[in-house]
């Protein structure tokens, strides 16, 4: 849950907000009752349900496809060395390539379809997921796998027991940064190519100026940002560190 001084802290930003906005009285610069009045406005007439919705979808099917390819081949480069060695080179130049540049190009291959906005979002996120978990692979102790093998323990208890929960953690912080950046990107892909998802709406409404507008979508997606941080990830995180 969202302990108390966070709450005191978010009302003393909107606050704030509501106070500059009085004060400069600009069309660019709305207050918080305007923009709560937008996103109330957007709820009833279904539109932000529905592009939030599709938004969402996108961004749990890259999340999801990135974060097990990633592990896996992460948990492989971190225990082989040759696996690597063959594959270092790669990881490095898709780590460096912009993010711009992939999506341009996915769009070109494969069409301004959904499943071009899907494959660049991966390809440009899945080497973070690998690289953290290749390193926390490699800082796994192997005094404990050492141990299971000497009391015989099964290969398939000493990977559940005693490999994974060492690299809970890189998952865990793999997890909230992929996720962060998952959501930044699908905006962008969506606004580039794509014909619905808060990306696109954004878009429209900044060729009409409406600031407004912009900021309740805004606000719709972080709070549901916030909603997974605080009712998801953290009981995920609490659940895994009971191992300790």
């Amino acid at each position: 849950m969202i302990k108390s001084s966070k709450l005191y802290s978010i009302f003393f930003f909107l606050i704030l907000w509501q106070l500059l906005a009085v004060v400069l009285k600009s069309d660019v610069f709305p207050s918080v009752v305007d923009i709560s009045i937008s996103l109330y406005d957007h709820l009833i007439d279904g539109e932000l349900i529905k592009h939030l919705s599709i938004t969402l979808y996108r961004v749990f099917i890259t999340f999801v496809i990135t974060m097990i390819v990633g592990i896996i081949i992460g948990i492989f480069m971190g225990i082989s060395q040759k696996i690597n060695d063959m594959f270092d080179f790669v990881l490095i130049i898709a780590l460096n390539i912009p993010a711009l540049v992939t999506i341009v190009i996915c769009y070109i291959w494969f069409g301004l379809t959904d499943i071009a906005a899907i494959v660049a979002v991966i390809v440009n996120k899945l080497p973070i997921v690998i690289v953290n978990i290749r390193e926390g692979t490699r800082n796994i102790n192997k005094k404990y796998l050492q141990l299971g093998e000497v009391y015989k323990v099964e290969k398939k208890e000493i990977f559940s027991k005693l490999f994974l929960p060492q690299i809970y953690p890189y998952m865990l912080a793999s997890t909230r940064l992929t996720l962060a950046l998952i959501w930044k990107i699908v905006l962008v892909v969506e606004l580039l190519g794509r014909s619905d998802g808060v990306g696109f709406a954004i878009s429209m409404y900044f060729q009409y100026f409406d600031i407004t507008s912009i900021m309740a979508y805004s606000i719709a997606f972080i709070l549901v940002v916030l909603v997974i941080e605080y009712f998801i990830l953290n009981k995920i995180e609490n659940r895994i560190n009971r191992w300790k």
